[in-house]
């Protein structure tokens, strides 16, 4: 896993958005958006997952959110 994802998943969160695996993909060229959210995490940044039904209706999917408090 690269840093670089943890630098531009990080930067895309800070901004607002939130981030889902697919769009991870599309954006970052990142296929392990678990694995960069947990080392975030470990890291110290409050990041809160979102549960969402995929678009066929069948199963969920991951929505990840940095909810910090600004200073």
């Amino acid at each position: 896993m690269s840093t670089n994802h943890q630098t531009q998943v990080l930067a895309h969160l800070k901004t607002g958005k939130t981030l889902s695996q697919a769009e991870a993909i599309y954006h970052f060229d990142c296929y392990r958006l678990s694995a960069v959210i947990q080392r975030l995490r470990i890291a110290g940044h409050n990041i809160v997952t979102h549960n969402e039904p995929n678009l066929n209706g069948k199963g969920t999917h991951a929505r990840y959110e940095l909810n910090e408090v600004q200073a």
